[in-house]
């Protein structure tokens, strides 16, 4: 694993709150080879490591991210015969979106200016966004040419709805946060000087919920976007059967019979 601190995203965990950043400010955060890299090492030592309890992935600068890096991709379609945009997206876009959609913990895009492109599909990824007034969204790709990657043909669709989601992708364009929140794109839209506070706050509820439940619950409701009702019910029962037998549920139960606020330890 490269280092994380030494990369052009930084890692840090505190109080049970792994927060990933984007940290190519001059570059708004485009990605980069090496941020790619550096981007999916970090979230799979987040999802691997049993202290972490919550994601916050985040950028630096007026851009949360604004997808590949075109001056990378140029020099690699200009020098390389081999060159294939399906690599990347093999070794890096794919695995980024399911390390985010299948993190054991919950995950927050807190999308602190523009997210373009794949910035765009990974904040859809997370599970919770929160957006700074002054961000937006673009998804981008057709207005280079390309198809969409980083699972926005999965998530888009899922969030805002089929029709929408090909207007959005097609047709694109910079739309701001308060729209974003009103085509259900945003958790929460929060003025820029209160956005810090908006996502510790989060983070720290989060962190110190029943980590095993959301886990479960994030995996219930993605299992039942491709299969059954009865399949869907089927597989609830056994989140039950797990989720029931944990620790964190025999604390809330008993908190919950002793009029307390429950402590959980997130196992």
């Amino acid at each position: 694993m490269s280092d994380l601190n030494t990369a052009p995203v930084t890692y840090e965990v505190a109080d049970g709150v792994a927060t990933v950043t984007l940290a190519r400010p001059d570059g708004m955060n485009s990605l980069t080879l090496a941020t790619k890299v550096a981007l999916r090492d970090a979230l799979h030592r987040a999802a691997a490591d049993s202290e972490v309890r919550c994601v916050v992935l985040t950028g630096t600068g007026r851009a949360f991210c604004v997808g590949q890096d075109l001056k990378e991709h140029v020099a690699g379609m200009q020098g390389d015969e081999s060159f294939s945009t399906g690599d990347t997206v093999a070794e890096h876009y794919n695995p980024i979106i399911t390390a985010i959609t299948t993190m054991p913990k919950p995950v927050i895009a807190a999308v602190n200016g523009i997210a373009a492109g794949a910035g765009s599909s990974i904040a859809f990824g997370a599970d919770f966004r929160i957006l700074k007034r002054s961000a937006g969204f673009n998804t981008a790709f057709a207005a280079i040419a390309f198809s969409c990657d980083t699972g926005a043909s999965w998530t888009l669709p899922r969030l805002v709805g089929q029709a929408r989601a090909i207007d959005l992708l097609m047709r694109p364009r910079t739309i701001s946060a308060d729209e974003a929140d009103a085509l259900g794109l945003a958790t929460s839209v929060v003025d820029d000087d209160d956005f810090d506070a908006a996502v510790a706050a989060l983070a720290r509820e989060l962190a110190d919920g029943p980590t095993l439940a959301y886990a479960s619950i994030k995996r219930a409701v993605a299992f039942s976007a491709t299969h059954d009702l009865p399949s869907s019910l089927e597989h609830e029962g056994q989140k039950m059967s797990i989720t029931g037998a944990s620790a964190d549920h025999a604390v809330a139960v008993a908190a919950f019979l002793a009029k307390e606020k429950p402590v959980y330890a997130g196992r």
